[in-house]
């Protein structure tokens, strides 16, 4: 059973599937997690702390899932790709994950703010660490790549960039893939990474290099 923490996180991201973050009520999140109003102030002190804890929680379990694929009993090239892979398709679904990495937060998402210059820091220890920020897009990049087994360091920053550029600019949507108004559907128009972007992960990795360890890791 989720702590009431967690289900106040999850109610938030919920409701951002419906509503922008301005619209977002802090009344509507106790309810929906069934905690009092009370026990959500005393976990996040404020709305803005709030959007700060979504913030950081999207980006420790971002990282998490990173760290499982890196450790699947696979060659690390492999590994690599699925990363890559998996990241786009995950931007693609979780808009607070993909403003994390591109640093694009458009008015709909929960931009977090720092917390005020002198305020009292909080009582509970996850929204102390959730008050310090998210990572910028950088610092997100090189944790993952510090995620990275020994030696295969510059081939997963390479594999998050090209990631990266297709989580930035997608693949061009189907016909289905537009609306009637002529826009881009979100988050339906967003393909898994394409198959070149897979062979061209790939191949890079794969390189010869007159260095004698012949592969670029």
């Amino acid at each position: 059973m989720p702590t009431a923490r967690e289900a106040l996180l999850d109610a938030a991201l919920a409701a951002l599937a419906h509503r922008p973050w301005s619209a977002v009520r802090m009344a509507d999140l106790a309810v929906a997690a069934r905690v009092s109003r009370q026990t959500l102030y005393n976990e996040f002190g404020s709305k803005d702390g709030l959007a700060r804890a979504l913030a950081r929680r999207e980006a420790d379990t971002y990282l998490q899932g990173v760290r499982r694929l890196l450790a699947a009993p696979a060659p690390p090239e492999r590994n690599l790709v699925v990363v890559a892979e998996w990241i786009v398709t995950r931007a693609a679904s979780r808009p607070v994950l993909r403003a994390l990495l591109t640093g694009a937060w458009d008015e709909r998402l929960p931009a977090p703010r720092p917390a005020r210059p002198g305020a009292r820091p909080a009582a509970v220890p996850a929204q102390r660490r959730a008050d310090e920020g998210p990572p910028a897009p950088g610092e997100l990049v090189a944790a993952t790549v510090a995620c990275a087994a020994e030696g295969w360091a510059v081939g997963c920053e390479l594999a998050v960039r090209l990631a990266l550029s297709h989580v930035v600019a997608p693949a061009i949507p189907s016909a289905e893939g537009w609306r009637a108004d002529g826009q881009c559907a979100e988050p339906d128009s967003w393909s898994p990474i394409t198959p070149m972007m897979t062979r061209l992960i790939e191949m890079s990795l794969s390189v010869e290099t007159t260095s004698p360890r012949k592969i670029i890791p």
